[in-house]
């Protein structure tokens, strides 16, 4: 597995180096060999951490794919710094800012005038992004954006002119998601316009107005094409998307088999916390020409249908996973999930698990509507793949569905928060939900633990599961 590893970082570190080339050449830079080669491995270094899920090589590949040459490299660095994915900023890269930011109590700030050096690659970041010095960064706020743009530039200057890196950065810029309009009313692509129109004036790069929208126009571009999963024509797809996310904030989920119920509940309720407050416009950006109205409002309507099949699809995983909690402190207060429903599957190994004692059961209230129909094949079905960490169905969440319908599982949504916060104990909240199901779920995990019981015993159990 590690020789593996290594040979993949290895393809990518070639693949990354020659997109480098092949975009300065592009731009007509200068770059040296050696210096373009340290870039290349940092960069996948970087991207190729432990914590590294979704925002991996792929990703920026993915992104910079069918852009021109400024594109590509914006996509390159555009996440190169995560500092929650990363738990901080990876000492591989942390020589290359700290001239710039430093740490106090935990957070990472601008430094103030007087630290920081006469730099113009540095000017021009902070310029393009409004940052100034003494700024507290906030990771939802372009902290990673910010920092990633730094360093962008700071390995670009000795091959391209200002200029260009100014158009890179601004894509990267482009890349902080889900911002709304300013007080004044402004996108925040208009924004980035007023923007570099000021380091136009004080840089002297000598853009027309249209040349100014063009650079606006592409950074929306290489931005849209940062989420284009959002408006993936299949939800199944776009939630495989969101189950690669949920690891990189919630690390204890990598390692499958130990995380605990309520680790794995806590991940599933700030995903779903999210996307509820999203929505689809705070998603994709627009500026003049870029995209074209009508592609702009498949972008919109593709990405509010995945955001309602994702709200009720992980309602429903919560309203599983509380019943399987609650059930759980009866026990203790941090039992692993696989105590519960049975270890993940693995290869060669028959494992006991919830699901085998189960149910099937046929529809006692069928769904009222299209998205109820494709939450329902979501959970039962699956989505488009499993995780290292999680199967891709949902047997405890499709059996609950079967036989209360999806009304009252809402209902009863409801009800598990108020466990969750704590205002409804444990025992309250599973006398709130249908007996029938309670007790079945209960006497699957019982037989879970009798099967365990005999294969510790050292009797088959094959026939028990």
């Amino acid at each position: 597995m590690a020789l593996e590893r290594d040979w993949e970082a290895g393809q990518d570190q070639e693949r990354c180096l020659a997109k480098l080339q092949w975009a300065i050449q592009q731009l007509e830079g200068k770059a040296d060999p050696a210096q373009l080669s340290k870039t290349a491995e940092l960069v996948i270094q970087t991207m190729t951490g432990p914590w590294r899920f979704f925002h991996t090589p792929e990703h920026i590949f993915e992104v910079g794919e069918s852009g021109d040459a400024i594109e590509v490299l914006a996509a390159l660095f555009h996440d190169l710094v995560y500092v929650q994915v990363d738990q901080g900023v990876s000492v591989n890269i942390s020589g290359y800012i700290s001239a710039f930011v430093k740490e106090i109590t935990g957070q990472l700030v601008i430094r103030d005038r007087t630290e920081l050096p006469n730099d113009i690659m540095f000017e021009i970041v902070s310029q393009l992004f409004g940052f100034v010095p003494e700024q507290v960064l906030l990771p939802t706020a372009g902290q990673n954006e910010f920092l990633s743009a730094v360093i962008a530039a700071k390995f670009l200057e000795h091959a391209l002119p200002a200029a260009q890196i100014a158009q890179v950065v601004a894509c990267i810029e482009a890349t902080i998601p889900f911002r709304k309009h300013s007080a004044s009313g402004l996108s925040p692509s208009d924004s980035l316009y007023e923007r570099l129109h000021y380091v136009n004036q004080v840089m002297n790069f000598g853009w027309n107005d249209e040349q100014l929208s063009s650079v606006v126009q592409r950074s929306v571009r290489l931005a849209n094409r940062d989420v284009e999963n959002f408006a993936y024509p299949s939800a199944a797809d776009f939630l495989d998307n969101t189950w690669n996310l949920l690891p990189e904030t919630n690390h204890d989920l990598k390692n499958a088999n130990s995380y605990t119920v309520h680790g794995y509940r806590v991940s599933l309720q700030k995903m779903e916390g999210f996307m509820y407050y999203l929505k689809p416009e705070l998603v994709f950006q627009t500026f003049g020409a870029e995209p074209s109205a009508l592609v702009y409002q498949q972008l919109i309507t593709r990405t509010q249908r995945n955001l309602d099949v994702a709200r009720l699809y992980l309602g429903s995983k919560l309203l599983s996973i509380a019943v399987i909690e609650a059930l759980s402190q009866r026990l203790g207060r941090d039992i692993p999930l696989a105590t519960m429903m049975g270890e993940l599957p693995s290869q060669g190994r028959s494992v006991a698990q919830l699901e085998n004692f189960l149910p099937q059961l046929s529809m006692a209230v069928a769904p009222a509507t299209d998205l109820e129909w494709d939450v329902l094949s979501l959970v039962e079905k699956g989505r488009g793949q499993a995780s290292s960490y999680d199967i891709k169905n949902s047997p405890v969440a499709t059996y609950i569905i079967k036989s209360i319908g999806f009304a009252e599982s809402r209902r009863l949504l409801a009800q598990a928060k108020e466990f969750f916060k704590g205002t409804l104990t444990a025992e309250a909240f599973l006398k709130a939900c249908d007996r029938t199901v309670v007790e079945t779920i209960t006497n699957g995990i019982v037989q879970v633990f009798e099967n365990r019981k005999i294969a510790v015993r050292g009797l088959s159990v094959e026939s028990k599961v």
